[in-house]
């Protein structure tokens, strides 16, 4: 069976009475979306702040393949898997974009029996937080070119605006537009462009903020470009701040759901892990720390990005901290690292597995040794995984000390990540956590994007061209030093360069591009050819999708 026929087969219980009968959350602290999804109060996610917190599990992964590794599918049947076991856990998830779900990637509610539901809900528009991001947004847009057409008082240099638009669609074609043609009654003619809706600062800035007002004044101290003298002109100086956190006053309420086996799930917020930092929202994990005795997170891409960013910027403002790490691989992808080509990644060979372990390797010294914390490598397994890759990947990987999980839950959901979610809890009993970051707030701008090239990613050097190196020595005399980075470059290689697969050493980081994200705090880094609007694929998932004769949703996957 296809996930949405998986999906539709699952007996789901009514939010609210799940939520009481679970951590006996009261009625009024549910805000209903129809039956099956609702919103969190504030209110009592702050009168929660007394609890103890429970155990933090940061489900990373592998560096992404096209095999696909299965990362959410993993988070989602691990917390099945403890619930199975009688521990009290709640899953921490990003919400997904409407740019993949149409595109490449497809939905991203899990898979087989390892799901959040409701899946077309979840996957298109769910509570529409998305929608209220966007808007937001471009309301932020709206005001910058209303202020210059009506005498720009604040002096704009219209060259240096650098606040563009957003849309939650996957669309190359708005990369780089002209606006304001066809005379001086629409405006001024200038050079815009359009990022997707995950790239937004505004995701980023509505996932770290942890109250209402925090989130008002973070929109307010956001750079949307530069006065003909160079000054920095901010969101505030518009009187933007207070209409976009209107918009958003619901959006900041975490999204309450359930897994196929009707245990409780986060799903909140959905920043990009490459051009921001790739976690769900700040308030829902902490407010799941209150409630559960355990908590399931992941990160978006492989540990160097999402678990990075993780690490060095959400745990780094919050003040959250990981209990233990959750390494998701599979042999496919292994093999692919190793060089094998994606047609025949079915067939063994324990050459290419052998290769491709260096990948997993890298990943677990950074996981163990750059942040501190324990680490359990599963593997999520297929069924043309063979017994002799098995025995070899468990060899390759025993002398690390590092327990190697096989999982089942795509097939059998929490029973079959049972063994996955007993390692876990033994560990996190056995191993304490020596959490560090991989750079201090003291270090400078440069020396912390020099430590996640050279520490991380294996790099030799980092280069920039004069320019960039002076903007970054601006933004470090301005004030903005103690600032962590969010570096911005490829997720399939540890390099800036997709094609070098496994895990390369020596090679260098060219940063093309520096943004200062003033209202969420970080600096952002690009390196190589990242895009933050994608483009869609010749055979778009979205000709997939469509109703059938009942009205019912098809080819979601």
């Amino acid at each position: 069976m296809t996930n949405i026929e998986i999906a539709r087969r699952a007996k789901l219980r009514k939010i609210a009475d799940l939520a009481k009968e679970r951590f006996g959350i009261d009625d009024r602290h549910i805000e209903p979306y129809g039956h099956y999804k609702a919103k969190l109060s504030l209110e009592y996610l702050d009168s929660l702040q007394g609890r103890k917190d429970g155990h933090l599990i940061l489900v990373t992964a592998i560096t992404p393949t096209p095999a696909g590794e299965g990362k959410t599918t993993t988070t989602i049947g691990l917390g099945d898997a403890l619930n199975g076991i009688g521990k009290e856990t709640i899953i921490c998830l990003r919400e997904p974009s409407l740019g993949p779900c149409f595109g490449m990637k497809g939905g991203a509610a899990g898979g087989g029996y390892a799901q959040v539901v409701p899946m077309e809900d979840i996957n298109l528009h769910f509570t529409g937080d998305f929608h209220a991001i966007s808007l937001a947004h471009n309301l932020l847009s709206a005001l910058i070119d209303n202020h210059i057409h009506h005498g720009d008082e604040l002096d704009f240099d219209v060259r240096r605006i650098c606040w563009n638009r957003v849309v939650d669609l996957n669309d190359r074609s708005l990369r780089k537009i002209m606006v304001g043609l066809g005379g001086t009654a629409n405006g001024y003619p200038r050079e815009d462009s359009f990022d997707i809706v995950v790239a937004s600062e505004v995701m980023a800035i509505l996932c770290l903020s942890n109250s209402v007002q925090d989130l008002r004044n973070r929109l307010g101290n956001m750079i949307v470009g530069y006065s003909h003298s160079k000054k920095p002109i901010l969101a505030k100086e518009l009187y933007a701040h207070g209409a976009m956190a209107v918009l958003l006053k619901d959006a900041i309420k975490p999204n309450l759901v359930q897994t196929l086996e009707n245990n409780l799930a986060l799903i909140h917020g959905g920043p990009f892990a490459n051009i921001a930092h790739g976690c769900n929202s700040v308030i829902a994990t902490a407010g799941a720390l209150k409630l559960a005795d355990y908590v399931v997170t992941e990160a978006g891409f492989g540990a160097d990005l999402g678990a990075e960013k993780f690490v060095d910027i959400k745990c780094r403002k919050s003040g959250l901290r990981p209990s233990l790490v959750v390494l998701v691989a599979t042999i496919r992808a292994l093999k692919y690292h190793g060089g094998a080509e994606k047609t025949a990644l079915d067939q063994e060979n324990l050459e290419t597995l052998e290769k491709g372990i260096v990948n997993l390797e890298r990943h677990m010294n950074n996981v163990r040794n750059h942040f501190g914390l324990p680490c359990v490598v599963a593997i999520n397994r297929f069924t043309h995984d063979t017994e002799a890759e098995i025995k070899l990947l468990k060899k390759k990987v025993a002398h690390h000390g590092v327990h190697v999980v096989l999982c089942d839950h795509w097939a059998q959901g929490g029973k079959g990540a049972q063994e996955l979610a007993e390692t876990v809890v033994d560990e996190i009993n056995t191993t304490p956590s020596d959490f560090r970051f991989v750079y201090q707030d003291t270090e400078t701008l440069w020396e912390k994007i020099n430590k996640v090239a050279t520490k991380i990613y294996g790099a030799s050097e980092v280069v920039a061209d004069t320019k960039i190196r002076a903007r970054i020595k601006q933004y470090q005399n301005e004030g903005y030093g103690h600032y962590p980075v969010c570096i911005a470059k490829t997720q399939y290689s540890f390099s800036s360069d997709p094609l070098l697969r496994g895990a390369p050493s020596g090679h260098v980081l060219p940063i093309k591009e520096v943004r200062l994200a003033a209202g969420a705090e970080f600096l952002v880094v690009i390196c190589g050819d990242i895009l933050t609007m994608p483009g869609l694929p010749k055979t778009p998932a979205a000709n997939q999708i469509d109703l059938d004769g009942e009205g019912r949703i098809v080819g979601l996957v």
